[in-house]
């Protein structure tokens, strides 16, 4: 079995995803940004919030299986499964880190 290189605090959301909202929410630093489905959302208790909704809307399992580093930003690429049309998808998961934290995320198609 393939096991990806990912960054500590990478790999953290990833098993904080797992977990639940609180834990996610904790895997960003006290600016940390969320950007997925054309919204925003910034600090750790609205990316709880928004994991929280999304999981509770799509029902989602995300499992990395790429990883690229471009200057500052580690893209993942996820294979995501769940309660959505188009099920399951490729999304990249484009995450930049600042003091062993996330500073932010994005989540693209």
């Amino acid at each position: 079995m393939h096991t990806l290189d990912l960054p500590e605090p990478i790999a953290a959301y990833f098993e904080a995803d797992r977990q639940n909202a609180q834990a996610v929410g904790r895997c960003f630093d006290d600016d940390g940004v969320v950007l997925d489905e054309g919204h925003t959302h910034r600090g750790p208790a609205q990316i709880a919030d928004w994991k929280s909704a999304t999981q509770a809307k799509y029902d989602f399992t995300a499992r990395p299986h790429t990883v690229a580093q471009d200057g500052r930003a580690y893209i993942v690429t996820c294979n995501v499964s769940g309660a959505f049309p188009g099920s399951p998808i490729d999304l990249r998961y484009t995450f930049t880190l600042a003091r062993g934290r996330i500073a932010s995320l994005e989540i693209a198609s």
